[in-house]
């Protein structure tokens, strides 16, 4: 009953709020977020512990200030994701403003394909539609299934109605597929700042030790495609902004692992510089840092679902 109510909400989003005049939706996203940050249930409890490691000297004050604004940008980035299937390409075109484009493209210049990794930092899904619609690039992503069955398939159809090829995250089956991508000169975008599984890389990330997934950089290394770190932040504007940070290199020595853990880390640091300058923006409502994450009886930590 709960998968079924789950999945007619996100229904009822896609089918309604693409109707509202975008104001209206607007004022809807803001007053939901007031709503549930002034409920301090576990997700803006979180936020908040999580914003307390990015803001260490913020005073109980500033970390509430910090949390509804962060709850505002999270409800954001779903009222735009809930209209972008009504939006014009003009509006689309227009909606983000990316510095540092030449990576992206000198990198798909070179023909060995590019990998673009992101952090929960603003709405990645409008990215990634600019990216189909101004830049007239196609690529592929991943997806993590979820539950129930059709509301997986909703966001697929979503994704794809955007212009994105989309993969099930399944046991790593979709490796081989995103290098074939990358090896005909491709470009896949991933969502790389959270990885509970027992193939993430450890990090510090500030200061604390956290997991991030190996995949961008293991795929980087499989296939000689560059590793380009993307930031995305909200500025008070209808536009959202972005920056495409300088490639990250893959070191010159040292076993695969070590490569990996190298390269995972420059990605921790290049997302760290985004949400430190736009914490509000991160939308990190479940637990990230291992010293967070719930002990498994019998087992490692584990923590919630993405």
């Amino acid at each position: 009953m709960r998968d079924q109510l789950t999945d007619a909400l996100y229904g009822l989003g896609w089918s309604t709020v693409k109707k509202l005049p975008e104001p209206v939706a607007q004022r809807l996203g803001t007053t939901i977020a007031d709503a549930v940050w002034k409920r301090r249930g576990k997700g803006v409890l979180r936020l908040e512990s999580n914003l307390a490691r990015v803001v260490p000297d913020a005073s109980p004050e500033r970390l509430a200030q910090l949390s509804r604004a962060g709850m505002r940008s999270y409800l954001r980035y779903w009222m735009e994701s809930f209209r972008l299937p009504s939006w014009s390409r003009e509006r689309i075109r227009d909606g983000v403003d990316v510095e540092g484009q030449h990576h992206l493209t000198d990198g798909l210049a070179a023909g060995k394909g590019v990998i673009v990794a992101l952090p929960h930092l603003g709405n990645w899904d409008l990215a990634g539609a600019w990216v189909t619609t101004k830049l007239e690039i196609p690529f592929t992503t991943v997806a993590e299934r979820l539950k129930p069955e059709t509301l997986f398939d909703r966001f697929v159809a979503y994704r794809e109605s955007l212009g994105m090829e989309v993969l099930p995250h399944t046991g790593g089956a979709a490796f081989g597929t995103l290098a074939r991508r990358l090896r005909a000169g491709g470009l896949i975008c991933l969502v790389a700042d959270r990885d509970l599984s027992a193939s993430g890389v450890e990090v510090k990330f500030f200061g604390d030790s956290a997991r991030m997934p190996a995949g961008p950089a293991m795929l980087a290394q499989h296939t000689g495609a560059a590793l380009l770190p993307v930031t995305l932040w909200y500025d008070g504007t209808p536009v959202m902004k972005g920056r495409i940070h300088p490639p990250v290199d893959v070191p010159e020595t040292g076993t695969r692992a070590e490569k990996t853990s190298v390269m995972t880390q420059a990605l921790a640091d290049a997302f760290a510089t985004g949400i430190a300058d736009h914490p509000e923006d991160w939308h990190m409502l479940q637990r990230l840092w291992l010293a967070d994450l719930e002990p498994r009886p019998g087992g490692p930590a584990a923590g919630e679902p993405s």
